[in-house]
């Protein structure tokens, strides 16, 4: 019976299986540092494979490079050894919700949910700290080899702070705040769906270097927009001699291709149908072309009411007769044609590059956050709900898009994930990741009870959750609004190290590891363990039953069902082969005996031959 690896994906294996596949010569066998025999990349071969001369050795090139580049993507690529841990104490409508709150650092996070949600999310937009030099950056360890890295994240991190001061004394500023949004840009292109997008907020400090990377990670093709956002209504002084008043908001989609979402149509009462057309109503658009940019074959004389008229028009000879033979030209009384367009086939206006007062601004996100606390300011600048909503107009139109924010901050995008729902009736889905950030202990927050910044988090999804449904109360389907989310937490795998690392254990101290789980994990852990590690969706619904005895876990109905329980029996295996589950999960030492474990398989070929069975 194959066993579950219970660890996030080995991103380095990945890319070496796909550049084999491309360049099957340039696979190579080569030792590691221990010696042992593994695959590998002769990179001259690979260099010689993507040119059209002789590589003869290093040569100038235009790339973008910074102390530490190369250990931020082995760190992005390496596996690490941890879990989603649920807590159903500290969620909403656990059972049911849709939703996900993560809390711990963002890497782990990403790394975790690499498999579930590869190529899945619509949108993602992040907020990450903008380097003043008195922001905060998230402190990765990257002085170690992909291997010590993976031994160290087994363990137990009692600190759980991340993040530390990105002076400029440090005399990295610029090197270490994009070492620490290099890997997780990296990691979450592979969660945007191929119709995804992804927007990023920041500042002028690292716009360029942000621009740069994001050019290296999703294409320079994929790059949609530089917009330029009014955060503030009084601006702030730079101390360049000008009152800075804007953001950026870079957005970069996965697919060139990718189609953008239309901002509303705020003429809708200019559409009329005076004659009556079948299609509904419309507004007629200029058919005339300025000269600049014309090409002599748009030139041409069109019979109107009032005789030829010979002007430059933006359509062909072609194009013009078919418009007129599909009922969609109108003359004037002057006889100049006019184009309809028809507000059923409209699709918006397309997306400004400047947002103003219909995107809000700082100080009314500062209000809505004191309006759900009480009037109490427990976050510095806190992005508004209309600069969120204004973001999934663009890429989440989708009802049923999956919206990702691994900076999650005072939780505004789980917000108007909500109210956007609300207007329109749709089921997006928000997933949020925020690092317990520990919060100055002479600060609001603090004084009122909130030790840390994903604290602030969970409390703002909470009463922003019934506020948007008290806003709508008596709205048909209000009811249904999914305003709950399962909050999990990163933690040390459920596996004890010998789990991972079998042949760090010596022989007299096996009897005690026949148990190769933590004693302080719950049958519900390891559930959301293996749900990692199979590529389940986190957020489908549990049902927990008894069988013969025995707690059984079932997800999504039939997708997978679970048993960690000790003393299983062919009898209860027989029983539970009788549901034919799409998979099914024991513990490995959770069988009566050893013939029991060998009859699984058996069991379940002979009753249920399309079940997957593994053990943990």
């Amino acid at each position: 019976m194959n066993k579950l690896k219970m660890h996030s994906p080995d991103l380095t294996q990945a890319n070496i299986d796909k550049l084999a596949e491309l360049f099957p010569n340039c696979l190579v066998e080569s030792r590691d540092a221990k010696g042992v025999v593994t695959r590998s990349i002769d990179f001259d071969q690979l260099r010689q494979e993507l040119t059209g001369s002789i590589v003869e050795g290093p040569q100038e090139r235009y790339q973008l490079n910074w102390p530490g580049k190369r250990e931020a993507l082995l760190t992005a690529n390496a596996p690490i050894a941890k879990t989603l841990r649920p807590c159903r104490a500290e969620s909403v409508a656990f059972d049911t919700t849709q939703n996900l709150f993560i809390e711990g650092d963002n890497l782990d996070a990403l790394k975790l949910l690499q498999e579930t949600y590869l190529s899945k999310v619509k949108m993602i937009y992040i907020d990450p700290p903008y380097n003043t030099g008195n922001d905060f950056i998230y402190d990765d360890d990257f002085a170690e080899d992909s291997a010590s890295y993976f031994e160290r994240s087994n363990q137990k991190d009692e600190v759980g702070n991340r993040m530390l001061a990105n002076s400029e004394s440090n005399g990295r500023i610029h090197s270490d705040w994009m070492s620490m949004i290099y890997p997780r840009l990296r990691l979450a292109k592979n969660l945007l769906a191929k119709d995804g997008v992804i927007f990023i907020s920041i500042d002028d400090h690292e716009v360029q270097n942000l621009r740069k990377i994001c050019d290296e990670v999703f294409g320079e093709d994929n790059f949609k927009a530089n917009i330029v956002w009014r955060r503030t209504v009084s601006g702030a002084v730079s101390g360049q001699g000008f009152s800075v008043s804007h953001d950026h908001i870079l957005c970069y989609s996965r697919n060139p291709e990718t189609e953008l979402g239309r901002f509303p149509v705020d003429d809708e009462a200019d559409y009329k149908n005076p004659d009556k057309d079948s299609r509904g109503p419309y507004k007629t658009q200029k058919l005339e072309r300025t000269l600049e940019g014309a090409r002599p074959t748009m030139t041409f004389a069109i019979e109107t009411p009032v005789g030829p008229i010979t002007r430059t028009w933006a359509v062909s000879p072609q194009k013009f007769e078919a418009l007129l033979a599909d009922n969609r030209i109108v003359f004037s009384k002057s006889g100049t044609p006019y184009y309809k367009q028809f507000l059923s086939e409209y699709k918006g206006k397309l997306p400004d590059t400047l947002w103003g007062k219909e995107a809000g601004n700082n100080q009314e996100g500062s209000k809505e956050l004191s309006a759900l606390f009480g009037d109490k300011s427990l976050f510095t600048n806190p992005k508004p709900t209309k600069l969120i909503l204004q973001a999934m107009l663009v890429g989440a139109h989708d009802k049923d898009a999956i919206i990702l924010d691994f900076f999650a901050g005072s939780a505004t995008t789980a917000h108007a994930v909500m109210v956007r729902n609300s207007e329109d009736g749709g089921k997006r889905r928000f997933i949020l990741v925020q690092l317990p950030e520990v919060c100055d202990q002479d600060s609001v927050a603090f004084k009122t009870g909130r030790r840390n910044i994903a604290e602030i988090s969970k409390d703002r999804i909470r009463l922003a959750g019934q506020k948007v449904q008290q806003d709508n109360a008596g709205k048909t389907g209000i009811d249904q609004l999914d305003i709950g989310f399962r909050v999990l937490k990163i933690d040390s795998s459920n596996m004890k190290e010998v789990f991972y690392t079998p042949d760090a254990v010596s022989q007299d101290l096996l009897s005690d590891q026949v148990n190769n789980i933590r004693e302080d994990r719950t049958a519900e852990d390891l559930l959301f363990q293996v749900l990692l590690d199979w590529g389940v969706d986190l957020a489908l619904p549990i049902a927990k039953e008894t069988i013969a005895g025995k707690t059984v876990y079932f997800v999504d109905g039939n997708a997978l069902a679970a048993c960690f329980d000790e003393g299983v029996t062919e009898e209860f295996v027989k029983l539970l082969a009788k549901r034919q589950p799409l998979r099914v999960v024991f513990r490995d030492a959770g069988f009566a005996s050893d013939s029991v474990k060998i009859n699984v398989e058996q069991i379940f070929k002979l009753m249920s031959p399309s079940t997957e069975v593994k053990c943990i």
